[in-house]
């Protein structure tokens, strides 16, 4: 595992943002019946009771910009001192330019982030912690002052209005979010330490190959092994985990929570049981937002702290882990003041460009 430490990088806030609509899986499943498919079962393995899920017209990027405008304002930010700007996310709005220049130029007011970095990073499960990383490096390594992460997906949004082909499990694990982490170089004694790692070796365990450079022609569905998942998320999550805790020299005993990737409840429990985590310390977003893939840990602190104005630091062992096959590791420590209540918004961004 590769090891990072950044001093002085503090996060000063989170926001989330989904769309207006919930659906109800159990209203969803009367009104579809779908054959074959055991409600009971896939809530108790996946605990997905429901999830919002995005207007035709609305991408990842909308709900991102929502949380970033609600992050920005809420700190008086002056959006001056914004250096850089990542948007971490498998659903782009194009395949050029990189959403995050879309991204900097609406957050901007229209005049763009002036003096920013801006660029998109292609990761799902992992891509919370990962970017986190990478964000915390660029700002130890410049003069950059703030920088904003985005971080979100919508699957539930593509699945439920383009691709009747989709499993109906899969379909209903998903949900969509966006979410906007605003860090600090604060040049304290405070410290972000990571500890991540990749097995390409896995690639083909979680893929979309289709319609795309590679295969270009070909009308199939993505790929998704869930034995390869399932051992993989049960075996090397654990692992880094204890492993981060022993060089960090803490036990679960001193963390308020363990947030996971909230990839479904059943991987969740195995991996919170082998690393020494109490049920208790298991926080869980999933039952009301599905698998929002990046955005599932901002998400999840959202959900336990996003009506919490208190100030007293909680430290959170944070756990992304998935498509790549990637997994990192981040210990956090955040008041719930820091982390908004969440946005609920339908507004999406006109570009002007003919269909």
């Amino acid at each position: 595992m590769i090891i990072n430490k950044y001093k002085g990088i503090e996060i000063l806030g989170i926001a989330a943002a989904v769309p207006k609509k919930w659906q109800s899986l159990k209203d969803l499943v009367e009104t579809e019946q779908p054959d074959d498919f055991n409600l009971a079962k896939f809530e108790k393995m996946t605990g997905v009771k429901g999830r919002y899920v995005a207007k035709l017209q609305q991408t990842t990027a909308d709900l991102c910009y929502e949380a970033g405008k609600k992050l920005l304002n809420e700190y008086q930010t002056d959006i001056s001192e914004i250096g850089a700007l990542i948007f971490v996310s498998q659903c782009p709005d194009y395949t050029t330019p990189a959403t995050a220049c879309v991204l900097q130029y609406r957050l901007g007011g229209g005049k763009g982030l002036n003096n920013c970095i801006a660029f998109d990073v292609n990761l799902g499960c992992s891509g919370f912690v990962y970017g986190l990383n990478i964000i915390a490096g660029l700002m130890a390594s410049s003069n950059i002052k703030k920088a904003l992460m985005l971080c979100g997906d919508t699957f539930a949004r593509s699945y439920h209005h383009y691709d009747d082909r989709v499993s109906h499990s899969s379909k209903y694990l998903f949900g969509d979010m966006g979410t906007a982490t605003l860090l600090e170089n604060t040049n304290s004694d405070s410290e972000l330490c990571f500890s991540s790692c990749t097995d390409g070796a896995g690639y083909k365990a979680i893929i979309d190959p289709y319609k795309r450079w590679r295969h270009p022609d070909t009308e199939r569905l993505s790929i998704m092994d869930d034995v390869t998942v399932f051992n993989f998320s049960t075996e090397e999550a654990p692992a880094m985990i204890k492993e981060y805790m022993a060089m960090q020299g803490t036990h679960p005993d001193d963390y308020d929570s363990l947030v996971l990737h909230q990839a479904n409840l059943f991987i969740m429990k195995q991996i919170a049981k082998r690393s020494g985590f109490s049920k208790e310390q298991l926080a869980v977003s999933i039952d009301v937002f599905g698998n929002t893939s990046s955005a599932s840990i901002p998400a999840t602190f959202v959900k336990q702290y996003g009506d919490d104005d208190s100030a007293d630091i909680k430290r959170l062992l944070t756990c992304g882990f998935g498509v790549g096959l990637s997994w990192a590791v981040c210990d956090l420590r955040l008041s719930p003041a820091q982390i908004l209540p969440l946005v609920k918004t339908d507004e999406y961004f006109r570009d002007d460009i003919e269909d």
